[in-house]
């Protein structure tokens, strides 16, 4: 989890300090005659850069994948260039699914001509596309590859959902973020004849939803700041929070006690907590919704554990 805090003064989001974590030594330039770049140590201490790639030979394997933000195991027994094939996916989805070929190298360590024939070939399969600008986007043949996983997503969770509802007697969710808003993936409706019923696929704004905000609190700062710029924090009921300095309040109690609550502040008359997904590849929370007349301070004090073993068992069921 990034550290730090979200912080606001005069009205005005601050140019955040925050750096990427998960590397365990400092980062270095990354190097490559074709960027003219000149020649520098790469990410690794005694790791020259070339400007032929596959000629770098990595004296520790497992070092690179660490450094990478990857499992140590990942590439063992496994193909190389399917790896780098991911890895490249997984870097343009962070990027928000459009990026150049010079972003790439910069963020994978590979040199430009590994790069520009592993998207190429994507790019002729069509799971990458090339725009006008020149950079490479996501391409359209992911979609379907993401509906089925989404679908699947919902099959697993359904366990978890469901003894939430048993234990709590309310409607319990599992959402997404997505761009720039929450999408509902998953979802296991209460029995009492007036209960929350969320259309699984439809979408909200995070800063007004408790699945929201457990997702962006485990987001950098300068994310946070910079999406809640982009969504402009429309209000959706009168409770709804469209200050940034009242919601930098409450990010910072939201990391404190990991979780969050929605009080009416995306529906009139409804109360949600939720608590976010830890540990998985997709940014996802659980949450139990319901009436306000039912969702007391009592009945949150008791999902509040029970949210977190379902989330940390989803995580688990995920990871597996």
């Amino acid at each position: 989890m990034m550290g730090g805090s979200f912080r606001v003064t005069e009205g005005k989001f601050p140019t955040s300090r925050l750096h990427r974590v998960g590397l365990s030594g400092a980062r270095l330039d990354f190097c490559d005659a074709e960027l003219g770049i000149p020649p520098r140590y790469g990410k690794h201490p005694g790791v020259l850069w070339g400007q032929k790639e596959d000629r770098v030979t990595e004296p520790n394997a497992n070092l690179a994948a660490n450094e990478a933000g990857r499992p140590t195991d990942r590439l063992r027994g496994g193909v190389q260039s399917v790896d780098r094939v991911f890895e490249l996916l997984e870097t343009m989805a962070d990027a928000g699914g459009v990026v150049g070929l010079s972003k790439l190298a910069q963020e994978s360590g590979l040199a430009l001509p590994t790069i520009h024939r592993l998207i190429r070939t994507l790019v002729d399969l069509g799971y990458v596309r090339q725009e006008p600008s020149r950079q490479y986007s996501l391409g359209p043949r992911l979609i379907r590859l993401g509906e089925s996983a989404s679908h699947l997503l919902g099959t697993w969770s359904r366990p978890y959902l469901t003894r939430l509802v048993d234990a709590i007697g309310e409607s319990a969710n599992l959402a997404m973020l997505d761009g720039d808003q929450v999408v509902y993936v998953a979802q296991v409706q209460s029995g009492q004849s007036m209960r929350m019923f969320t259309e699984v696929g439809r979408r909200v704004y995070p800063h007004c939803t408790a699945v929201g905000k457990a997702l962006l609190a485990h987001l950098p700062p300068s994310d946070v700041q910079a999406l809640l710029r982009r969504t402009g924090m429309p209000a959706q009921t009168e409770h709804t929070i469209t200050e940034p300095i009242r919601f930098a309040e409450e990010f910072d109690r939201v990391r404190s006690q990991g979780y969050a609550i929605d009080d009416g502040e995306q529906e009139i008359g409804v109360r949600c907590v939720a608590a976010p997904v830890l540990g998985t590849p997709n940014r996802l929370a659980v949450s139990i919704s319901g009436p306000a007349i039912r969702m007391t301070a009592d009945v949150i004090d008791r999902a509040v554990p029970l949210l977190r073993l379902a989330a940390a068992d989803l995580a688990d069921e995920l990871n597996a």
